[in-house]
């Protein structure tokens, strides 16, 4: 349970398995470290490095022999202060780097980009790429389990997707499963509710612009990336023709 919470805010498997367990000594060696983890001496050596140029670990001395200790959980405030104030400076860099970045991105023409991807961060990172781009049609075209989505993601993440889009003046036309209830169309979007019996639908499916994305979520996290004129305008032309003949 605190492993995966250490994990959330930033460290790596091993430093929050190898922290908690430090934290369970008063000090003590590296190879009783290693009885205890479980984890391989060679690689905790590395593991202690990194914690504490976090401030987590500390090396001491005992009988001239190097334990080491960790430091009190109180410290883990300090450590997410700190990564606040470095992501505050590189989201203030980014603004710079970005346009430096493009001017030399190779231009792909036509030829379709694919790009692969797993697990909850790969489709969040997606996701942010894909609803950060232009779309001078000004409208995206959304297919998607409801109910899927929200046993998978937190509010905040999706709200932060639509807000992008909302950002870059993109209205939303979507098809969709749900089984408690509707979600009605608003200002931002025109919805449709597919009947899940007869259709249903496992995987989450947008088109914005030139790409189109398509993450699947029933069995495995994971999705592909399209970047492709031709083939957005296919699925485009694919989705219409579903979501007129159902309004009709």
């Amino acid at each position: 349970m605190f492993e995966k919470y250490l994990q959330e805010i930033g460290l790596s498997e091993k430093e929050a398995e190898v922290y908690v367990a430090l934290l369970q000594y008063d000090n003590t060696s590296v190879a009783e470290l290693a009885k205890k983890t479980k984890v391989n001496r060679t690689t905790i050596y590395p593991v202690l490095e990194t914690l504490a140029k976090k401030g987590l670990v500390s090396e001491i001395q005992v009988d001239k022999k190097v334990h080491y200790q960790a430091e009190p959980p109180e410290r883990l405030e300090t450590y997410i202060e700190r990564q606040k104030v470095v992501l505050e400076e590189n989201t203030k860099r980014l603004k710079d780097i970005v346009p430096q970045l493009k001017s030399i991105q190779r231009e792909s023409g036509e030829r379709p980009v694919v790009k692969y991807f797993e697990g909850r961060e790969g489709i969040i990172s997606s996701s942010e790429e894909m609803f950060s781009t232009k779309n001078e049609e000004g409208i995206s075209y959304l297919i998607y389990p409801k109910d899927l989505l929200l046993e998978l993601f937190k509010k905040e993440e999706t709200d932060k997707y639509k807000g992008l889009r909302l950002k870059n003046n993109v209205r939303s036309k979507v098809l969709y499963t749900f089984r408690n209830g509707e979600i009605p169309s608003s200002a931002d979007g025109e919805r449709i509710k597919i009947d899940e019996e007869k259709y249903p639908i496992y995987c989450d499916i947008s088109i914005n612009g030139d790409y189109v994305r398509i993450n699947t979520l029933k069995d495995k996290l994971a999705g592909i990336s399209i970047k492709s004129k031709d083939f957005a305008r296919t699925m485009k032309s694919l989705f219409r023709l579903a979501f007129d003949n159902l309004k009709k």
